[in-house]
C-alpha cells in the first residue's frame, strides 16, 4: 500500500480509540517507536498519522524533551470553533445567529422542563447560577458572564446530546460576540446603539442598566419557575420572550455585525 494510504489507517485507528473514550482528554499516545512495533508501520506513516490527527484537533504534538502526542478530546467549545470559521467565511452576521438561537434554545428551556429528574439534575444548578447573578448584579463585568452561563447552562441540561452539541455551539459563537461587544461599549468605544433597532434609542444611552439587569434576573426567575413546575409550554414562552429582548439589546449596541471566528476561544483541555 502507498505510504499516504498507510498513515491514514493508522491515524483512522488512533482516530477511534479517542473517539470511543479509550484514549482520554489529556492523555499522551505510546512513543512513536511503540505504535511502529505495535502497527508494524515505518517512523513516516506514524509521523503522518500523527500529523492527520492534528489536523482534525484530536492530538497536540509537543517537540523537545517533553515531547509526544497529547489527545485533546471533541467539545462542545471547538466546534463551535470550527463553525464560526464557516460562518465568517459566510458573511453571517450576528442578527441571524441570534435569530436562530431564539428559535431552538427555547426548546431547551422546554425539554428542561420535561425531564421527570428535573427536581435533581435541572433546577439546583440554574438557581445556583441564578443566585451568583443576584449576589454580583451590580458588578457589570460579572453579570455578564453569568448571564450567559444561565443560558448556556439550560441548554447543557436540557438533556439531548444532540441539543447540547449543536444549540451550545451556537451559543458558545454568540456568547463570544455578546462578549466582543459589551467589552466594547463599557470600555468606552461604543457610545450609543444603532438607533433604527429601537423605537427610543434615547432609552438604551446607558448600557446594560441596572434597570436592565434586574429585568433580565426576573426573566431568570420566572423561567426557573417554569421549569421547576415542569411547564414545559410555559418555559418555551418565556425563554423565547426573554432572548428577544436581551439579544436584541446587546445587537444594538454591537459595533460589527458579522461574525469573527477569532473571538471564539474553545477551553482549554
Amino acid at each position: 500500500m502507498r505510504q499516504p494510504l498507510l498513515a491514514e489507517l493508522v491515524a483512522a485507528r488512533l482516530r477511534e480509540r479517542i473517539l470511543g473514550g479509550e484514549l482520554r482528554e489529556g492523555d499522551v499516545l505510546p512513543p512513536q517507536e511503540q505504535l511502529m512495533a505495535e502497527l508494524g508501520v515505518s517512523f513516516g506513516v506514524v509521523r503522518e498519522a500523527l500529523r492527520l490527527l492534528e489536523n482534525d484537533g484530536l492530538v497536540v504534538v509537543r517537540r523537545g524533551n517533553v515531547g509526544g502526542a497529547v489527545v485533546r478530546s471533541p467539545n462542545v467549545d471547538r466546534a463551535a470553533q470550527m463553525i464560526g470559521m464557516v460562518l465568517q467565511s459566510r458573511l453571517t452576521t450576528a442578527a441571524d445567529v441570534s435569530e436562530t438561537l431564539a428559535r431552538i434554545e427555547p426548546i431547551c428551556a422546554g425539554m428542561c422542563a420535561s425531564r421527570p429528574d428535573r427536581a435533581e439534575t435541572v433546577v439546583p444548578p440554574l438557581r445556583a447560577i441564578l443566585e451568583r447573578q443576584l449576589e454580583e448584579i451590580d458588578d457589570l463585568d460579572a453579570y455578564v458572564p453569568n448571564a450567559r452561563r444561565f443560558h448556556e447552562a439550560m441548554v447543557d441540561l436540557c438533556g439531548s446530546d444532540t441539543m447540547i452539541v449543536v444549540v451550545g455551539a451556537l451559543e458558545a459563537i454568540w456568547s463570544a460576540h455578546e462578549s466582543s461587544v459589551w467589552s466594547a461599549v463599557t470600555g468606552g468605544r461604543s457610545t450609543r446603539p444603532a438607533a433604527h433597532r429601537f423605537a427610543d434609542p434615547e432609552s438604551y444611552d446607558e448600557p446594560m442598566s441596572h434597570t436592565v439587569r434586574r429585568e433580565a434576573v426576573r426573566a431568570h426567575e420566572k423561567l426557573l419557575a417554569a421549569i421547576e413546575a415542569g411547564d414545559a409550554d410555559r418555559a418555551q414562552t418565556l425563554a423565547a420572550a426573554h432572548l428577544s429582548i436581551a439579544r436584541g439589546n446587546t445587537l444594538a449596541w454591537a459595533e460589527s455585525t458579522t461574525i469573527r471566528a477569532a473571538a471564539i476561544t474553545p477551553a482549554p483541555g
